[in-house]
C-alpha cells in the first residue's frame, strides 16, 4: 500500500471515529435538585421556611426533597397527622405552592418523614412512584429508627431518595453501618428493573446518620470549630473512617464538610450543648449520593456483548454535580441545624411525551354541562378507578381537588381512542375560583399528561352580568383515589 493510500485510509478512519463521537453528544437538559435534611427534635415548624428552601436561587429549582427526623409522633399527634397533613408538610406546601410546586408524594414512619415536591411542568414526566420503609429500632420492631424512601422515574431515569435515622451514640458506628446495609438489602420495590435501592441510576442518601467525631476531646473540637479549622476534624469523622473500610460505602460520594457540625446545640441559639451531658459536636446530619456503577463483564461474555452493554448503559447517562453543601444556622427550634445540598442533574430525556392527552370541548360555562376528551397516547397500566379532578390554580397536592369524575366506568381505553367525559354544571358552578387545573388521577401510574388551554371568557350566570374565565391544565397522575 502506498503512502498516499495509507494517509487516505487514516483520514477516513479518523473521520469515521469523529462522526461516531459526535453522534454521542446528544443535547442534554440540566435540572436543579434541592435536598434538605433536618432532625427537628419533635419541635413545631418555624413560621418561615423560605431561607431553608432558597426560593430565589438561580438557576431555579426543579425538585425539592425534604427529609425530616423526629417529627412529633405521639399517638394522638400521629393519628391526627394521618387524617390531615402534618404541620411540617403544611409549612413547606404553603411556601412552595405559590411558586408552582406540587407535593407529589410523601412517606412517613413514626418520626421519619420524606416529602417530594416538583415543579408543575415536570409532573407529566414523573412516573412509577413508589414508597417504602424499614424499621431498625428495637431489633427491627420499632420505627423510631430506620429509613423511608421514595423512588420514581424522572424523564425515564430511575432515581431513589432514602431518608435515614440511624442508631445514636459514639460507640455505635458499626451498628449504624449494619443498619444502613440492612436497609439497602431489604427495601424492595414493585418495579422489575429496579427492585432494590442500588438498582437505581442515582441514589441520594441523607438524614440523621448519627456518625460522630471520634477520639478528639471536647476542648479540641470546639477550638477547631471556633477557629474555622474544620479540616482537622475530618480524619476522625466516623463516616469518613467507615468509608475507607466498607466497599459499599465507598460507592457513595459526599462533598467536603465545610460547614460547622450540626449537632448538638442549645435550642434557639448557636451555642453547642451546655447541659450537664455536654455532647461533643458532630456532623450527624449528612447528604450523600451514588451513581450506579457500570456492570462488570462476566467471564462468559464475549467482547462484543460487553461493548454493547457499555454502549447501552451510556446511551442515557446522568451527570450529577453538587453545587452547594451547607447548613442553615438561622434555625433554632431543634438541637440540630438543618443541612442543605443542591445538585445539578444533567441528563438526556428518555421520553418527553405525556402518556395522555386531554382537551376541553367547546367553551366551558357555569350554566351548562361541559365535556372533556382524553386519549391514551402510550400503553400504561390504566384502571377503572382512574378519575379526573378540577383544582384551583396553586393547588398544593392531589388531594386538594374541588370536584372529580370517574373517567370510565366499564372498560379501559385503547391507545389513541378518544373518550368523552361529561361534567355536570352543578358540580363546578359553585367554585369561587375562575382559573382552574384539571388533573388525571391514576391508581398505579404517576404523572401522565401535560396540556394547557387558552383562556376563554364566558358569562358565569345571567345574574352576575360579568365575564370571567376557566383555564384548564391537564398535568398530573398520583396514587390513590378521591
Amino acid at each position: 500500500m502506498s503512502s498516499d493510500d495509507e494517509a487516505s485510509e487514516e483520514v477516513s478512519r479518523t473521520l469515521e471515529e469523529a462522526f461516531q463521537l459526535c453522534g454521542r453528544f446528544i443535547p442534554t437538559d440540566a435540572f436543579r435538585l434541592h435536598i434538605v435534611t433536618w432532625n427537628v427534635a419533635t419541635a413545631e415548624p418555624p413560621e418561615d421556611a423560605t431561607s431553608l428552601l432558597q426560593l430565589d436561587a438561580q438557576p431555579p429549582t426543579d425538585l425539592y426533597v425534604i427529609g425530616l427526623q423526629e417529627v412529633n409522633a405521639t399517638p394522638v399527634r400521629f393519628i391526627t397527622d394521618l387524617i390531615s397533613e402534618d404541620s411540617w408538610s403544611h409549612v413547606f406546601m404553603d411556601s412552595l405552592a405559590p411558586r408552582g410546586f406540587v407535593k407529589v408524594t410523601s412517606v412517613r414512619m413514626q418520626g421519619l418523614l420524606l416529602l417530594l415536591f416538583a415543579k408543575q411542568i415536570h409532573l407529566p414526566y414523573i412516573r412509577n412512584i413508589q414508597t417504602t420503609y424499614t424499621r431498625t429500632g428495637v431489633f427491627g420492631y420499632w420505627g423510631n429508627k430506620g429509613g423511608v424512601s421514595v423512588r420514581f422515574s424522572f424523564y425515564g431515569h430511575m432515581l431513589c431518595f432514602l431518608n435515614c435515622h440511624l442508631a445514636a451514640h459514639m460507640n455505635n458506628a458499626l451498628q449504624r453501618v449494619d443498619e444502613f446495609e440492612y436497609i439497602l438489602e431489604t427495601q424492595d420495590f414493585d418495579i422489575y428493573d429496579t427492585p432494590q435501592i442500588r438498582d437505581h441510576k442515582v441514589v441520594f442518601w441523607f438524614g440523621d446518620l448519627n456518625f460522630r467525631i471520634a477520639d478528639h476531646g471536647l476542648h479540641f473540637l470546639r477550638s477547631s470549630i471556633n477557629s474555622g479549622r474544620l479540616n482537622l476534624l475530618w480524619g476522625k469523622d466516623q463516616l469518613i473512617m467507615m468509608k475507607k473500610k466498607e466497599a459499599f460505602l465507598q460507592e457513595f460520594e459526599e462533598g467536603p464538610l465545610n460547614f460547622k457540625p450540626t449537632y448538638k446545640f442549645d435550642r434557639n441559639s448557636d451555642t453547642y450543648d451546655t447541659s450537664g451531658k455536654k455532647r461533643k459536636p458532630a456532623w450527624t446530619d449528612r447528604i450523600l449520593w451514588r451513581i450506579k456503577p457500570k456492570p462488570l463483564p462476566s467471564e462468559d461474555d464475549d467482547e462484543k456483548a460487553s461493548t454493547s452493554t457499555d454502549e447501552e448503559q451510556d446511551e442515557y447517562p446522568v451527570l450529577v454535580t453538587q453545587d452547594k453543601y451547607t447548613s442553615d444556622m438561622s434555625y433554632g427550634v431543634s438541637d440540630h441545624k438543618p443541612v442543605i445540598a443542591t445538585f445539578s442533574l444533567e441528563l438526556r430525556k428518555v421520553f418527553d411525551t405525556p402518556l395522555v392527552r386531554v382537551s376541553p370541548v367547546g367553551i366551558w360555562s357555569a350554566d351548562q354541562d361541559a365535556l372533556l376528551t382524553y386519549s391514551v397516547l402510550e400503553d400504561f397500566m390504566s384502571s377503572t378507578w382512574d378519575w379526573i379532578g378540577l383544582y384551583k390554580v396553586g393547588f398544593k397536592t392531589a388531594s386538594d381537588y374541588e370536584t372529580f369524575v370517574w373517567v370510565r366506568e366499564k372498560e379501559l381505553p385503547e391507545i389513541n381512542e378518544v373518550i368523552q367525559v361529561k361534567w355536570k354544571c352543578s358540580v363546578y358552578c359553585h367554585i369561587n375560583k375562575f382559573f382552574m387545573n384539571a388533573l388525571f388521577i391514576n391508581m398505579r401510574a404517576c404523572v401522565v399528561a401535560d396540556f394547557y388551554i387558552r383562556r376563554t371568557h364566558v358569562k358565569l350566570h345571567s345574574s352576575l352580568k360579568t365575564e370571567t374565565a376557566f383555564e384548564f391544565c391537564f398535568e398530573v397522575v398520583c396514587f390513590g383515589s378521591p
